[in-house]
């Protein structure tokens, strides 16, 4: 990666690495064809610089440029192109077997390298050298061969020793690693190459497509920032092992370069979305979810500069503040109970390992290098890819879990209402009866009494007949008996319609039907936006959704979140909402005609709590008596939905923490 290598160059920097001053030969290359493959080693070369770029070949070869090569051994490091503006000349000198037959290939590892020249002595006793010109900045076409490196033809000279030059010059500050091929040897690595690297390719085009369905049908946006990520690895190594530039955009070197200088910047800022998704760090957390957005945005800015006007190679540090950020990031949700938070943790601990062999490879630094180390990146990346889509999956299956638990105590608090409605239908049956006893009961009394005045009028009809005498004072009499009958029908009926309209409940009974804060909030909820009759008190929309809060709604324009008291007469109640709904209701049931003093003891409230919330009630009471559609006996719940009760309950209304 170019990022890194820019990486790897100022790190030599700091270690104060420098290259030998003093000129040698290098040493000679003995090509066999019993070795298929030979790595050409700080020993096999020597590096000239060119600052002007204007140096022939033919004068390289003169006695005054050639000693000024200066041999790599003992460096401890491969020769890097530091400055974009100079040339670079290396020269290398291979002895060819006697019994040699077939032809060699020198490979170059490098893809960025802008122009590469290939000189090789022309075969025979002509005098001179042909050259191969390709490098990153000319199209594809132009490279001996159809290959993602650079690929060059060495003839076979049997028994011969000839010198080769390499002209290179890139445009970005890059490395130079040389591979020799025999051409029997070239065709089965190459074809191990391409199978493991159409392998990696395929690996990532899979998660790719499982996680693009997943998002489809979750609707879940982290797996949409997993898939962006993915794809901008994937540009990223396109543009890094060079088969971007051979399949895809082999004509447009200079899109190729664009790809290179962006797909790292588009691989932080998705990786950034991605985990700040995925550790929820908006409300885990939120001072570092800013401190993020701020560090990602500036790094961006800064990176996008640096590629398009400074080019300063020093934009590693430029990648290590936001990734460092983010991993502290996944460790902070570890540890505060985001158990999927430790796969983000270990498979970015696998990305850094291997780019610890990567920079040091870069630096010449002879730190495990072999097979398994170079190709690591692309393995820690796959590995990171199917930890990173588990991690998903594992998170998703949390959430799930915990729907299912909030559903199944939801269901265990419906049961518990159907359990208390059961209870009240059953108290309701009992009073059906023992009303309907108590009116057979005065009806049989009335009965009774009705036929004891009978049985009298007709003793007094009796004595009327024998006792003509005493007729003034039976009238009287009789009008007694009259008077004393009505009040006593008037009596019957007035305690007949009173037993009929007393409905009220004790304090037991009430808590009951509302159990706990929850039924309240609930009955509270299903009276304000019921059948649909939700309506944002900020911005006047009328979609919502479900809040953290219980029965809360949340606006689905604004994000409002509206609780079930706000705007009810309960709305900033500092004592129990249960006992704040039975004191409407009873004073609702005596039509405001109950006493503050009798209310706080009922509810074991204080006395000026008491009263202060009476007087909270009786206010809406009489709003609701002068509202246009007030009917007499109408439900309590009108009460509860007064509107303009929103002021502050006096300081004798502050928390009943004891009762």
């Amino acid at each position: 990666m170019q990022f890194l290598l820019g990486a790897g160059l100022l790190l030599a920097s700091l270690l104060g690495l420098s290259l030998p001053a003093m000129a040698a030969p290098e040493d000679t290359l003995v090509v066999n064809p019993s070795q298929p493959a030979l790595y050409l080693d700080e020993n096999y070369y020597s590096m000239l610089e060119d600052p002007s770029g204007r140096l022939t070949v033919a004068e390289v070869q003169s006695p005054a440029w050639s000693r000024r090569f200066v041999q790599m051994r003992g460096s401890g490091h491969p020769p890097n192109i530091n400055r974009t503006h100079s040339t670079y000349w290396l020269r290398i000198t291979v002895r060819h077997a006697p019994t040699e037959t077939a032809a060699w290939y020198l490979e170059l590892y490098d893809s960025h390298i802008g122009q590469a020249v290939f000189f090789r002595p022309r075969p025979g006793l002509a005098a001179g050298y042909d050259s191969v010109v390709t490098g990153a900045n000319l199209p594809f076409a132009t490279r001996p061969h159809p290959y993602k490196n650079f690929l060059f033809d060495i003839p076979p000279r049997p028994g011969q020793t000839a010198t080769y030059y390499l002209r290179l010059h890139s445009d970005t500050r890059t490395s130079f690693r040389a591979m020799l091929h025999s051409s029997a040897g070239l065709i089965p690595e190459l074809s191990v190459q391409y199978w493991l690297l159409g392998v990696f390719y395929g690996i990532l085009v899979i998660m790719l497509l499982y996680n693009l369905i997943l998002f489809f049908f979750l609707k879940e946006q982290t797996y949409l920032s997993y898939v962006l990520y993915v794809l901008s690895g994937t540009l990223l190594f396109l543009t890094e092992d060079g088969l971007g530039f051979q399949y895809l955009w082999s004509d447009w070197p200079e899109f190729n370069h664009f790809i290179g200088a962006a797909a790292p910047v588009l691989l932080l800022i998705t990786f950034a979305v991605y985990a700040s998704g995925f550790l929820d760090m908006a409300s885990r957390l939120p001072a570092l979810h800013r401190l993020g957005r701020w560090v990602v945005g500036l790094s961006t800015a800064l990176l996008v500069l640096d590629a398009a006007v400074v080019h300063s190679g020093f934009s590693f540090w430029l990648y290590l503040l936001p990734y460092g950020l983010l991993y502290y990031s996944a460790f902070c949700a570890y540890r505060n109970g985001l158990r999927p938070a430790r796969y983000l943790l270990l498979a970015q601990a696998l990305v850094a390992s291997s780019l610890t062999f990567l920079i040091m490879r870069k630096l010449g630094i002879d730190f495990y290098n072999n097979a398994y180390t170079v190709y690591s990146l692309y393995a820690a990346f796959v590995a990171e890819v199917v930890i990173l889509s588990y991690a998903l999956g594992e998170k998703l299956k949390g959430l799930m879990d915990t729907t299912l638990l909030t559903q199944h105590r939801l269901l265990k608090q419906l049961r518990k209402k159907h359990q208390a409605q059961d209870r009240l239908v059953e108290q309701m049956r009992e009073n059906q009866e023992l009303k309907d006893r108590l009116n057979t009961e005065l009806e049989a009394l009335v009965a009774q009494r009705t036929a004891e005045l009978r049985r009298q009028n007709e003793t007094v009809a009796t004595q009327n007949r024998e006792l003509l005498e005493a007729n003034g004072l039976l009238a009287l009499q009789s009008a007694a008996i009259e008077k004393l009958n009505n009040e006593l029908s008037r009596d019957l009926h007035a305690e007949k319609a009173a037993r009929i309209e007393a409905r009220e409940v004790d304090f037991g009974e009430f808590s009951q039907i509302y159990p706990d804060k929850d039924a309240c909030l609930r009955y509270l909820a299903d009276l304000k936006w019921a059948h649909g009759g939700y309506r944002c008190r900020k911005c006047g929309h009328e979609k919502s959704c479900e809040a953290r809060e219980p029965h809360a709604r949340r606006c689905t324009r604004c994000r409002y979140v509206e609780s079930a008291t706000a705007g009810t007469l309960l709305q900033k109640c500092k004592f129990s909402i249960v006992k704040a709904m039975y004191a409407v209701f009873l004073l609702h049931a005596h039509k405001g005609n109950y006493s503050s003093s009798e209310l706080a003891r009922v509810l074991e409230l204080r006395q000026a709590t008491g009263w202060a919330f009476a007087q909270k009630v009786l206010a809406a009471l009489q709003r609701r008596r002068q509202a246009s559609d007030y009917e007499d006996g109408e439900a309590w719940s009108h009460l509860l939905l007064d509107a303009t009760a929103e002021a502050e309950i006096t300081e004798a209304e502050t928390v009943e923490t004891g009762r």
